[in-house]
């Protein structure tokens, strides 16, 4: 049984580390969620001005995670062998010099080699983070924790709406207001990625900014539940990766980039659509929706921290974020559109806390746990390719976007009654009163 002494020091440690960490993770975040969905403002002048239809866009704007899950795994391993702080040094490096690269985009080829790229230079980053942050919070902290650090993906879309609307207006030196997009949100990744080398700890044993009291408590809190086997082996990484909860865990994930790209690639298109308006007024209009996500990740990752439940917050928000999305074709105007848009996204936004604290909740702290979140998100991030390509197919074949986001409503429907059928945790798991 832990002391009074050694649970004071853990409550401690967790708070140093979340205020350490949690606010440079999400400024990497938002930059990385950026450079990821940027493609859409930039489509309201790159479509036209290259000549590419909806198909073609949508193609290569999903085209980013074919790459992005062949590259997951390996790059996720490697960063458990390497460190985190080198090998996301490496991922932030390499792909704002690609994203920059977007810039020279003239045909459709070019423009799906460099999205291809760009999904090679970042797979394994946001695994990685996940797997960062189970090496410095203990399983019953994990909800809020990963709440806190993805309401980054809203903060991008908030301030990214109004920033890229504004870049889409820059002529300057021979260039289009779409290229100067690219390339200016591309180059903080570079810096950034330059700064991690000097800011990153690996691990609760490196941390000379902790007690040597915090330092012990927190490294037998990060081991709560943490199964006895040797994960660290090859054998254990396989078993990791033929599990069955593993691949089910997968399934649901893979409906939630579904939705989260297929609207954050086509939202500014939609939303100027139903607004008329210019892109910068577009711009402000997509921020209204990652704001409520954002408010309501944290009210719900809080929530399922303290209540010790999982699954059931996992399926009630995917129920609300796909009846939300159905609803939306149904009237034309702006404010029905944003409305809808609105309670989709929080109800998408609620999802990620309790879902990553019940991937992460048995798994192990080595490259078997690595290689299993990475399997997770790869799969899952197949979704990232199939709900942009669906809406442009589907738009391009009926004029609308209507049966398409119909199509991405049953599938978060189904998610979310998917993930009650996922085991809560494993027996070893369950007797150290782990999250459910």
């Amino acid at each position: 049984m832990a002391t009074t002494a050694d649970d004071a020091a853990l409550r401690t440690a967790v708070a140093r580390a979340r205020r350490r960490l949690i606010p440079f993770l999400f400024l990497l975040y938002i930059v990385a969620y950026l450079d990821r969905i940027n493609v859409g403002f930039a489509a309201l002048q790159m479509n036209q001005a290259l000549g590419f239809s909806a198909t073609t866009y949508g193609l290569g704007a999903g085209i980013f995670f074919v790459s992005y899950v062949l590259f997951e795994i390996p790059s996720n391993v490697i960063l458990a062998r390497v460190g985190a702080r080198l090998w996301i040094a490496r991922i932030m490096i390499t792909w704002g010099l690609v994203s920059s690269a977007m810039m020279f985009v003239r045909t459709a080829p070019a423009f799906y080699a460099l999205r291809f790229l760009l999904g090679a230079a970042e797979a394994g980053f946001f695994p990685g983070l996940i797997f960062y942050l189970t090496r410095w919070f203990p399983p019953r902290e994990r909800a809020r924790t990963v709440a806190a650090f993805m309401t980054a993906t809203l903060a991008a879309g908030i301030v990214g709406g109004p920033l890229s609307g504004a870049l889409l207006s820059v002529r300057a030196g021979g260039l289009a207001g779409w290229q100067w997009l690219f390339l200016l949100e591309g180059a903080p990744a570079v810096a950034l990625g330059m700064v991690v080398l000097g800011v990153l700890t690996e691990g609760p044993h490196e941390a000379d900014w902790l007690t040597d009291a915090e330092r012990a408590a927190l490294v037998v809190g990060v081991n709560e539940g943490r199964p006895a086997s040797d994960l660290q082996s090859d054998a254990g990484t396989f078993a990791a990766l033929r599990g069955g909860r593993t691949w089910l865990l997968a399934a649901v994930y893979f409906t939630i980039p579904v939705m989260l790209y297929g609207l954050g690639f086509w939202m500014p298109q939609m939303l100027k659509t139903a607004s008329g308006g210019s892109d910068f007024r577009t711009g402000l209009l997509t921020a209204i929706p990652y704001a409520s996500g954002a408010a309501a990740m944290i009210v719900v990752g809080r929530h399922s921290d303290r209540v010790n439940e999982r699954r059931w917050h996992v399926a009630v928000a995917a129920a609300a974020a796909g009846a939300s999305l159905a609803v939306a074709p149904m009237h034309a105007s702006v404010a029905w559109t944003v409305a809808a848009f609105s309670l989709a996204m929080a109800g998408l936004a609620s999802m990620f806390g309790p879902f990553w604290a019940l991937a992460t909740a048995a798994g192990g702290g080595g490259t078997a746990a690595a290689a299993s979140i990475a399997l997770i998100n790869s799969v899952g991030n197949i979704g990232g390719f199939v709900g942009p390509y669906l809406l442009g197919a589907v738009g391009d074949a009926t004029h609308s976007f209507a049966a398409g986001l119909y199509g991405i409503a049953a599938l978060m429907l189904a998610g979310g009654a998917l993930v009650l059928t996922v085991r809560p945790e494993s027996p070893a798991v369950r007797r150290h009163g782990t999250p459910r």
